[in-house]
C-alpha cells in the first residue's frame, strides 16, 4: 500500500501530487499496491476534488488527524509568519503484513509518484 498524506484538496501542490499518483495508478495496481491519499478534508471535499480532476485514487478523510498524527505527519508549519499545526506531505510504503518499509518526508509533488513506484518495483524485485 502507498499511503500518502497531503494538506488540502484542490491546492496546487496537492492537486499535482494527486494527479501524478492517479496517472501512475495502473502500474501500482499491476504491482499489487493500492494508493490511498489522506487529508483532514471532508469526504464531500474529497468527492468534489476527485470529480473535478477525474481521480481514481482513494481519498480518505481524517478530520481529527488521528491517523495523520499516528504517522507523525501532523507538524508545525509557518503560514504568513504564524506557526500552525498542519499536515506535512509525507508518503509511506506499507508491505502486505502492515509494516512500513519506506518513508518519504516533506516530499515535493513533482516526480514523487515515480520515486515511490521505483522503490516498490525494486522491493518486489528483491533489490
Amino acid at each position: 500500500m502507498v499511503l500518502y498524506f497531503y494538506p488540502r484538496d484542490n491546492t496546487p501542490g496537492c492537486t499535482l501530487e494527486a494527479l501524478f499518483f492517479n496517472n501512475a495508478l495502473e502500474s501500482f495496481v499491476e504491482m499489487g499496491a493500492q494508493v490511498l491519499g489522506v487529508s483532514t478534508d471532508t469526504p464531500e471535499s474529497h468527492q468534489r476534488f476527485a470529480d473535478r480532476h477525474n481521480l481514481s485514487i482513494i481519498l480518505l478523510s481524517d478530520p481529527s488527524h488521528r491517523v495523520i498524527e499516528a504517522y507523525h505527519s501532523w507538524k508545525p508549519k509557518r503560514i504568513f509568519g504564524k506557526e500552525v499545526l498542519g499536515t506535512q506531505r509525507d508518503t509511506f510504503l506499507i508491505d502486505p503484513e502492515g509494516r512500513v518499509v519506506e518513508v518519504w518526508r516533506k516530499v515535493s509533488p513533482r516526480g514523487h509518484a515515480d520515486e515511490v513506484r521505483t522503490a516498490l518495483s525494486a522491493r518486489l524485485a528483491g533489490t
